[in-house]
Protein backbone atom coordinates (compact mmCIF):
# COMPACT_ATOMS: atom_id res chain seq x y z
CA UNK A 1 0.00 0.00 0.00
CA UNK A 2 2.81 2.22 0.91
CA UNK A 3 4.47 1.74 -2.60
CA UNK A 4 1.64 3.69 -4.06
CA UNK A 5 1.04 6.53 -2.07
CA UNK A 6 0.22 8.99 -4.12
CA UNK A 7 -2.59 7.45 -5.75
CA UNK A 8 -4.72 8.79 -3.60
CA UNK A 9 -4.27 12.33 -3.33
CA UNK A 10 -4.04 12.10 -7.31
CA UNK A 11 -7.54 10.84 -7.39
CA UNK A 12 -8.84 13.01 -4.61
CA UNK A 13 -7.20 16.08 -7.00
CA UNK A 14 -8.75 14.40 -10.31
CA UNK A 15 -11.82 14.49 -8.90
CA UNK A 16 -11.98 18.08 -6.77
CA UNK A 17 -10.82 19.28 -10.74
CA UNK A 18 -13.53 17.49 -12.64
CA UNK A 19 -16.20 18.65 -10.16
CA UNK A 20 -14.83 22.32 -10.80
CA UNK A 21 -14.25 22.47 -14.12
CA UNK A 22 -17.80 21.23 -14.86
CA UNK A 23 -19.31 23.76 -12.94
CA UNK A 24 -17.10 26.79 -14.13
CA UNK A 25 -18.00 25.97 -17.68
CA UNK A 26 -21.53 24.41 -17.34
CA UNK A 27 -22.26 27.15 -14.19
CA UNK A 28 -20.04 30.41 -14.73
CA UNK A 29 -22.49 32.33 -11.92
CA UNK A 30 -21.47 29.80 -9.56
CA UNK A 31 -17.58 30.82 -9.33
CA UNK A 32 -18.77 34.55 -8.67
CA UNK A 33 -19.94 33.05 -5.04
CA UNK A 34 -16.79 32.31 -2.96
CA UNK A 35 -18.67 30.50 -0.03
CA UNK A 36 -20.30 28.46 -2.25
CA UNK A 37 -17.22 26.70 -3.94
CA UNK A 38 -15.38 26.64 -0.96
CA UNK A 39 -18.75 24.55 0.35
CA UNK A 40 -18.60 22.37 -2.49
CA UNK A 41 -15.05 21.94 -2.01
CA UNK A 42 -14.66 21.25 1.56
CA UNK A 43 -18.16 19.25 1.19
CA UNK A 44 -16.88 16.95 -1.29
CA UNK A 45 -13.62 16.19 1.34
CA UNK A 46 -16.23 15.57 4.44
CA UNK A 47 -18.29 13.30 1.99
CA UNK A 48 -15.73 11.07 0.36
CA UNK A 49 -13.83 10.56 3.76
CA UNK A 50 -16.74 9.98 5.68
CA UNK A 51 -18.02 6.83 3.12
CA UNK A 52 -13.90 6.00 3.18
CA UNK A 53 -13.73 6.37 -0.55
CA UNK A 54 -10.75 5.88 -2.01
CA UNK A 55 -9.51 2.27 -2.25
CA UNK A 56 -6.69 1.84 0.33
CA UNK A 57 -7.08 -2.33 -0.37
CA UNK A 58 -4.52 -3.73 -2.73
CA UNK A 59 -7.43 -6.66 -3.56
CA UNK A 60 -10.44 -3.89 -4.12
CA UNK A 61 -11.74 -3.73 -7.76
CA UNK A 62 -14.42 -1.73 -9.63
CA UNK A 63 -16.64 -3.42 -8.91
CA UNK A 64 -16.99 -4.11 -4.93
CA UNK A 65 -16.46 0.40 -4.93
CA UNK A 66 -19.91 0.94 -6.99
CA UNK A 67 -21.93 0.70 -4.01
CA UNK A 68 -19.49 3.80 -2.68
CA UNK A 69 -20.28 5.32 -5.73
CA UNK A 70 -23.54 5.72 -5.70
CA UNK A 71 -23.50 6.37 -1.47
CA UNK A 72 -21.09 9.24 -3.24
CA UNK A 73 -23.97 10.41 -5.46
CA UNK A 74 -26.57 10.82 -3.44
CA UNK A 75 -24.57 12.65 -0.62
CA UNK A 76 -22.86 14.68 -2.29
CA UNK A 77 -25.81 15.33 -4.23
CA UNK A 78 -27.60 17.02 -1.33
CA UNK A 79 -24.75 19.23 -0.70
CA UNK A 80 -25.33 20.36 -4.57
CA UNK A 81 -28.74 20.79 -4.80
CA UNK A 82 -28.44 22.57 -1.08
CA UNK A 83 -25.45 24.76 -2.14
CA UNK A 84 -27.09 26.40 -4.96
CA UNK A 85 -29.49 28.02 -2.11
CA UNK A 86 -26.54 30.78 -1.65
CA UNK A 87 -27.20 32.00 -5.15
CA UNK A 88 -30.12 34.50 -5.21
CA UNK A 89 -31.59 34.87 -7.47
CA UNK A 90 -31.66 31.49 -8.97
CA UNK A 91 -29.45 31.94 -12.13
CA UNK A 92 -30.51 28.43 -13.52
CA UNK A 93 -33.46 26.00 -13.72
CA UNK A 94 -33.98 23.13 -11.04
CA UNK A 95 -33.75 21.06 -14.47
CA UNK A 96 -30.74 22.25 -16.14
CA UNK A 97 -28.76 21.82 -12.53
CA UNK A 98 -29.95 18.44 -12.55
CA UNK A 99 -28.42 17.84 -16.11
CA UNK A 100 -25.11 19.22 -14.72
CA UNK A 101 -25.05 16.91 -11.84
CA UNK A 102 -25.85 14.13 -14.17
CA UNK A 103 -22.98 15.46 -16.67
CA UNK A 104 -20.77 15.54 -13.85
CA UNK A 105 -21.67 12.07 -12.32
CA UNK A 106 -20.77 10.62 -15.86
CA UNK A 107 -17.25 12.29 -15.39
CA UNK A 108 -16.43 11.29 -12.30
CA UNK A 109 -17.62 7.35 -13.45
CA UNK A 110 -15.42 7.65 -16.43
CA UNK A 111 -12.40 8.45 -14.63
CA UNK A 112 -13.23 5.84 -11.97
CA UNK A 113 -13.36 3.36 -14.43
CA UNK A 114 -9.51 4.65 -16.13
CA UNK A 115 -8.73 4.56 -12.58
CA UNK A 116 -9.35 0.99 -12.10
CA UNK A 117 -7.98 0.30 -16.27
CA UNK A 118 -4.52 2.01 -15.23
CA UNK A 119 -4.17 0.58 -11.92
CA UNK A 120 -4.53 -3.22 -13.14
CA UNK A 121 -2.24 -2.15 -16.14
CA UNK A 122 0.78 -0.70 -13.65
CA UNK A 123 0.51 -3.80 -11.20
CA UNK A 124 1.27 -6.01 -14.26
CA UNK A 125 4.45 -4.45 -13.89
CA UNK A 126 7.01 -6.60 -12.06
CA UNK A 127 8.39 -3.25 -10.12
CA UNK A 128 5.36 -3.33 -7.84
CA UNK A 129 5.35 -6.42 -7.32
CA UNK A 130 4.89 -7.48 -3.39
CA UNK A 131 6.84 -11.33 -3.11
CA UNK A 132 4.61 -13.36 -0.85
CA UNK A 133 5.09 -16.69 0.33
CA UNK A 134 2.91 -19.46 2.30
CA UNK A 135 3.72 -21.68 5.18
CA UNK A 136 1.68 -24.69 5.51
CA UNK A 137 -0.71 -26.29 2.87
CA UNK A 138 -4.10 -27.03 3.30
CA UNK A 139 -7.82 -26.34 1.46
CA UNK A 140 -7.23 -22.43 1.54
CA UNK A 141 -3.84 -22.69 0.17
CA UNK A 142 -5.70 -23.08 -3.69
CA UNK A 143 -8.05 -20.60 -3.07
CA UNK A 144 -5.62 -17.49 -1.96
CA UNK A 145 -3.36 -19.06 -5.01
CA UNK A 146 -5.86 -17.85 -7.03
CA UNK A 147 -5.77 -14.01 -5.42
CA UNK A 148 -2.01 -14.39 -5.91
CA UNK A 149 -1.91 -14.73 -9.60
CA UNK A 150 -4.42 -12.18 -10.78
CA UNK A 151 -1.67 -10.08 -11.78
CA UNK A 152 -3.77 -6.71 -10.69
CA UNK A 153 -3.34 -7.20 -7.66
CA UNK A 154 0.13 -7.11 -7.54
CA UNK A 155 1.77 -10.14 -5.63
CA UNK A 156 4.68 -11.97 -6.74
CA UNK A 157 4.06 -15.62 -5.36
CA UNK A 158 7.06 -17.30 -4.40
CA UNK A 159 5.96 -20.64 -3.11
CA UNK A 160 4.69 -22.51 -0.06
CA UNK A 161 6.65 -24.17 2.78
CA UNK A 162 5.26 -27.21 4.56
CA UNK A 163 6.68 -30.56 6.57
CA UNK A 164 4.94 -32.47 4.21
CA UNK A 165 6.84 -32.87 0.87
CA UNK A 166 5.54 -32.57 -2.48
CA UNK A 167 6.87 -32.75 -5.99
CA UNK A 168 4.87 -29.29 -7.25
CA UNK A 169 7.14 -26.33 -8.54
CA UNK A 170 6.00 -24.36 -5.70
CA UNK A 171 7.13 -26.39 -3.25
CA UNK A 172 10.11 -24.51 -1.59
CA UNK A 173 10.94 -27.03 1.33
CA UNK A 174 9.63 -27.61 5.10
CA UNK A 175 8.46 -25.16 7.83
CA UNK A 176 11.88 -24.77 8.61
CA UNK A 177 13.41 -23.92 6.16
CA UNK A 178 11.43 -20.91 5.53
CA UNK A 179 12.95 -19.01 8.12
CA UNK A 180 16.08 -18.52 5.83
CA UNK A 181 14.35 -18.32 2.58
CA UNK A 182 12.76 -14.94 3.86
CA UNK A 183 15.75 -13.71 5.19
CA UNK A 184 17.44 -14.56 1.72
CA UNK A 185 15.09 -13.79 -0.96
CA UNK A 186 13.35 -10.40 0.22
CA UNK A 187 9.85 -11.72 1.18
CA UNK A 188 7.82 -8.64 2.28
CA UNK A 189 4.43 -10.84 3.10
CA UNK A 190 4.06 -14.05 4.91
CA UNK A 191 1.08 -16.18 5.16
CA UNK A 192 0.67 -18.48 7.44
CA UNK A 193 -1.72 -21.26 7.48
CA UNK A 194 -2.98 -21.85 11.15
CA UNK A 195 -4.30 -25.16 11.23
CA UNK A 196 -1.07 -26.31 9.57
CA UNK A 197 1.05 -25.02 12.13
CA UNK A 198 1.30 -25.42 15.96
CA UNK A 199 0.94 -22.69 18.20
CA UNK A 200 4.42 -22.03 18.91
CA UNK A 201 5.48 -22.20 15.71
CA UNK A 202 2.93 -19.76 14.84
CA UNK A 203 4.43 -17.36 17.84
CA UNK A 204 7.88 -18.40 16.72
CA UNK A 205 7.22 -16.72 12.81
CA UNK A 206 5.32 -13.93 14.80
CA UNK A 207 8.42 -12.91 16.46
CA UNK A 208 10.78 -13.45 14.02
CA UNK A 209 8.67 -11.29 10.95
CA UNK A 210 8.22 -8.39 14.34
CA UNK A 211 12.45 -8.71 14.67
CA UNK A 212 12.73 -8.22 10.51
CA UNK A 213 10.33 -6.22 9.41
CA UNK A 214 8.32 -8.36 7.32
CA UNK A 215 4.36 -8.50 7.42
CA UNK A 216 2.73 -11.41 8.51
CA UNK A 217 -0.81 -12.42 7.88
CA UNK A 218 -2.81 -15.65 9.57
CA UNK A 219 -4.98 -17.74 7.96
CA UNK A 220 -7.21 -18.83 10.94
CA UNK A 221 -8.31 -22.05 12.14
CA UNK A 222 -9.67 -22.82 15.75
CA UNK A 223 -6.24 -22.03 17.29
CA UNK A 224 -6.22 -19.02 20.13
CA UNK A 225 -3.90 -16.24 18.67
CA UNK A 226 -5.21 -12.88 19.77
CA UNK A 227 -3.59 -9.58 19.39
CA UNK A 228 -4.74 -6.24 20.19
CA UNK A 229 -4.02 -5.17 16.66
CA UNK A 230 -5.31 -7.88 14.98
CA UNK A 231 -7.67 -7.17 11.70
CA UNK A 232 -9.48 -9.35 9.18
CA UNK A 233 -9.40 -9.28 5.63
CA UNK A 234 -11.28 -11.46 2.56
CA UNK A 235 -8.74 -12.57 0.21
CA UNK A 236 -12.25 -14.00 -2.21
CA UNK A 237 -14.06 -16.11 0.26
CA UNK A 238 -10.61 -16.91 2.79
CA UNK A 239 -10.04 -14.64 6.33
CA UNK A 240 -6.72 -13.18 6.89
CA UNK A 241 -5.61 -11.98 10.30
CA UNK A 242 -3.00 -9.57 9.65
CA UNK A 243 -1.20 -9.57 12.85
CA UNK A 244 -0.06 -6.23 12.74
CA UNK A 245 -2.25 -3.55 11.46
CA UNK A 246 -2.03 0.09 12.29
CA UNK A 247 -4.46 3.11 11.05
CA UNK A 248 -1.20 4.52 9.18
CA UNK A 249 -1.15 1.52 6.92
CA UNK A 250 -4.16 3.75 4.94
CA UNK A 251 -2.51 6.18 2.52
CA UNK A 252 -5.59 8.19 3.52
CA UNK A 253 -3.95 8.43 6.85
CA UNK A 254 -0.41 8.94 6.04
CA UNK A 255 -1.67 11.90 4.10
CA UNK A 256 -3.44 13.56 6.48
CA UNK A 257 -0.21 13.07 8.88
CA UNK A 258 2.07 14.44 6.06
CA UNK A 259 0.05 17.45 5.17
CA UNK A 260 -0.11 18.02 9.18
CA UNK A 261 3.56 17.90 9.54
CA UNK A 262 4.42 19.87 6.78
CA UNK A 263 2.13 22.94 8.19
CA UNK A 264 3.29 22.22 11.50
CA UNK A 265 7.29 22.17 10.30
CA UNK A 266 6.58 25.24 8.32
CA UNK A 267 5.12 27.39 10.93
CA UNK A 268 7.88 26.45 13.18
CA UNK A 269 11.28 27.00 10.08
CA UNK A 270 9.91 30.55 9.26
CA UNK A 271 8.77 31.72 12.92
CA UNK A 272 11.24 30.29 14.99
CA UNK A 273 14.21 28.77 13.43
CA UNK A 274 14.31 31.93 11.27
CA UNK A 275 15.35 34.26 14.31
CA UNK A 276 16.91 31.18 16.45
CA UNK A 277 19.32 30.10 13.99
CA UNK A 278 21.66 32.99 13.77
CA UNK A 279 21.49 33.51 17.57
CA UNK A 280 22.25 30.57 18.50
CA UNK A 281 25.02 30.59 15.80
CA UNK A 282 26.06 33.63 17.65
CA UNK A 283 26.24 32.60 20.88
CA UNK A 284 28.14 29.07 19.58
CA UNK A 285 30.99 30.87 18.57
CA UNK A 286 30.92 32.54 21.83
CA UNK A 287 31.40 29.33 23.65
CA UNK A 288 33.29 26.50 21.77
CA UNK A 289 34.62 25.74 18.37
CA UNK A 290 32.82 23.92 16.09
CA UNK A 291 30.19 23.65 13.31
CA UNK A 292 26.31 25.21 14.16
CA UNK A 293 24.75 21.63 13.33
CA UNK A 294 25.47 18.23 14.27
CA UNK A 295 24.46 15.79 11.57
CA UNK A 296 24.30 11.59 12.66
CA UNK A 297 23.12 8.37 10.44
CA UNK A 298 20.16 7.00 12.12
CA UNK A 299 17.74 4.48 11.35
CA UNK A 300 14.72 5.96 9.51
CA UNK A 301 11.10 4.04 8.47
CA UNK A 302 11.78 0.56 6.99
CA UNK A 303 15.64 0.95 9.16
CA UNK A 304 16.25 3.17 5.71
CA UNK A 305 19.32 5.46 6.88
CA UNK A 306 19.23 9.65 6.91
CA UNK A 307 20.90 12.38 8.12
CA UNK A 308 19.76 13.65 11.37
CA UNK A 309 20.29 17.15 11.98
CA UNK A 310 20.47 19.07 15.51
CA UNK A 311 22.27 22.06 17.14
CA UNK A 312 25.65 20.65 18.37
CA UNK A 313 25.51 20.94 21.94
CA UNK A 314 28.88 18.81 22.23
CA UNK A 315 32.67 19.05 21.73
CA UNK A 316 33.76 17.34 18.84
CA UNK A 317 34.99 13.52 19.66
CA UNK A 318 35.39 10.18 18.35
CA UNK A 319 32.48 8.37 20.08
CA UNK A 320 29.90 10.81 18.90
CA UNK A 321 28.53 8.44 16.71
CA UNK A 322 29.00 5.12 18.80
CA UNK A 323 28.16 6.50 22.37
CA UNK A 324 25.27 7.56 23.69
CA UNK A 325 25.52 11.19 25.75
CA UNK A 326 24.90 10.47 29.97
CA UNK A 327 23.98 12.95 32.71
CA UNK A 328 26.95 15.73 33.37
CA UNK A 329 28.65 13.97 30.13
CA UNK A 330 31.71 15.93 30.29
CA UNK A 331 32.06 16.38 25.85
CA UNK A 332 28.47 18.62 26.51
CA UNK A 333 29.37 22.35 26.45
CA UNK A 334 27.97 25.49 28.46
CA UNK A 335 25.52 26.58 25.43
CA UNK A 336 24.77 22.71 25.03
CA UNK A 337 23.72 22.22 28.49
CA UNK A 338 21.19 25.00 27.75
CA UNK A 339 20.15 23.86 24.68
CA UNK A 340 19.32 20.19 25.34
CA UNK A 341 17.84 20.79 28.92
CA UNK A 342 14.67 22.99 26.85
CA UNK A 343 15.50 20.59 23.61
CA UNK A 344 16.18 23.75 21.76
CA UNK A 345 18.79 21.20 20.12
CA UNK A 346 16.14 19.27 18.35
CA UNK A 347 14.44 21.82 16.12
CA UNK A 348 16.34 21.44 13.14
CA UNK A 349 14.98 18.37 13.14
CA UNK A 350 12.02 19.81 11.37
CA UNK A 351 13.84 20.84 8.20
CA UNK A 352 14.31 16.63 8.57
CA UNK A 353 10.30 16.77 8.51
CA UNK A 354 9.81 18.77 5.90
CA UNK A 355 12.08 16.35 3.84
CA UNK A 356 9.97 13.27 5.05
CA UNK A 357 12.57 11.66 6.83
CA UNK A 358 11.08 12.12 9.94
CA UNK A 359 7.42 13.05 11.35
CA UNK A 360 6.60 15.56 14.19
CA UNK A 361 5.50 12.79 16.01
CA UNK A 362 7.03 8.87 15.93
CA UNK A 363 9.10 6.40 17.65
CA UNK A 364 12.74 8.36 18.12
CA UNK A 365 15.07 7.68 15.97
CA UNK A 366 18.35 5.40 17.30
CA UNK A 367 22.02 5.54 16.25
CA UNK A 368 23.08 2.60 13.62
CA UNK A 369 25.09 1.13 16.29
CA UNK A 370 22.38 1.02 18.94
CA UNK A 371 19.91 0.13 16.30
CA UNK A 372 22.28 -3.02 15.35
CA UNK A 373 22.61 -3.87 19.38
CA UNK A 374 18.65 -3.12 20.49
CA UNK A 375 17.31 -5.45 17.28
CA UNK A 376 18.90 -8.66 18.60
CA UNK A 377 18.64 -8.28 22.41
CA UNK A 378 15.13 -6.37 23.01
CA UNK A 379 11.88 -8.23 21.69
CA UNK A 380 10.08 -6.36 18.77
CA UNK A 381 12.05 -3.74 18.68
CA UNK A 382 12.11 -3.72 14.81
CA UNK A 383 8.52 -3.19 14.83
CA UNK A 384 8.43 0.74 15.46
CA UNK A 385 10.66 1.01 12.29
CA UNK A 386 7.24 0.32 10.49
CA UNK A 387 6.55 4.37 11.00
CA UNK A 388 8.61 6.89 10.37
CA UNK A 389 10.98 8.22 13.26
CA UNK A 390 9.88 11.41 15.52
CA UNK A 391 11.17 14.59 17.51
CA UNK A 392 8.57 13.29 19.72
CA UNK A 393 6.92 10.19 20.79
CA UNK A 394 4.50 8.73 22.94
CA UNK A 395 7.36 7.34 24.86
CA UNK A 396 8.67 10.40 25.69
CA UNK A 397 6.10 11.58 26.96
CA UNK A 398 5.38 9.00 29.08
CA UNK A 399 8.63 9.54 30.48
CA UNK A 400 10.90 7.39 28.61
CA UNK A 401 12.85 9.75 27.15
CA UNK A 402 16.93 10.31 27.58
CA UNK A 403 19.45 7.81 28.47
CA UNK A 404 18.70 4.39 28.92
CA UNK A 405 20.28 2.81 31.99
CA UNK A 406 18.37 0.16 32.29
CA UNK A 407 16.71 -2.84 29.39
CA UNK A 408 13.38 -1.97 30.99
CA UNK A 409 14.05 1.67 29.63
CA UNK A 410 14.28 1.00 25.89
CA UNK A 411 11.97 -2.44 26.43
CA UNK A 412 9.33 -0.31 27.36
CA UNK A 413 9.93 2.50 24.77
CA UNK A 414 9.29 -0.48 22.32
CA UNK A 415 6.21 -0.84 23.92
CA UNK A 416 4.68 2.24 23.55
CA UNK A 417 6.02 3.01 19.91
CA UNK A 418 4.20 0.03 19.13
CA UNK A 419 1.47 1.16 21.15
CA UNK A 420 1.39 4.19 19.31
CA UNK A 421 1.84 2.41 15.63
CA UNK A 422 -1.77 0.45 16.37
CA UNK A 423 -3.76 3.25 17.93
CA UNK A 424 -2.44 6.44 15.87
CA UNK A 425 -4.99 9.47 15.11
CA UNK A 426 -4.11 13.16 14.53
CA UNK A 427 -5.78 13.95 17.93
CA UNK A 428 -3.06 11.65 19.22
CA UNK A 429 -0.53 13.27 17.46
CA UNK A 430 -1.60 16.80 18.82
CA UNK A 431 -2.01 15.52 22.21
CA UNK A 432 1.66 14.42 22.22
CA UNK A 433 2.63 17.69 21.20
CA UNK A 434 0.78 19.30 23.44
CA UNK A 435 2.67 17.15 26.51
CA UNK A 436 5.62 17.97 25.20
CA UNK A 437 5.74 21.76 24.96
CA UNK A 438 4.30 21.81 28.67
CA UNK A 439 7.23 19.14 29.80
CA UNK A 440 9.92 20.53 27.91
CA UNK A 441 11.43 22.90 30.69
CA UNK A 442 10.11 19.91 33.58
CA UNK A 443 12.14 17.28 32.57
CA UNK A 444 15.62 16.33 32.97
CA UNK A 445 18.71 16.89 30.43
CA UNK A 446 17.86 14.06 27.56
CA UNK A 447 20.26 11.73 26.21
CA UNK A 448 20.09 12.40 22.69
Amino acid sequence: MKKSFFVIPLSFLAHILIVNIALYALTPETYKNAFTIAFINLAWFFVTYSLDFYPTARRESFSQSLKNFFKLYILFGLVYFTSFAFLKPYPYSWQYLSLVYLIICALLMLFRIFFYWSRNLVRTKEYVHTRTVVIGRDKNLKKIRRIFDIPKYGYQYMGYFDNSKSNSPTYLGDIESSYEYIFNNNIEEVYCLASRLSKDEIKHIMNIADNSLKKIKIIPDNKELFSRAMSIELYDSVPVLNLRASPLDFEYSNLIKRIFDIIFSLLVIIFVLSWLTPLVFILMKLDSKGPLFFKQKRHGVNKNTFWCYKFRSMTKSDDSDTKMATKNDMRVTKLGKILRKTSIDELPQFFNVLKGDMSIVGPRPHMEVHTKQYETSVEKYLVRHFLKPGITGLAQVKGYRGEILRKSDIVNRVRYDIFYMEKWSILLDIQIITLTVTNVFSNEEKAY
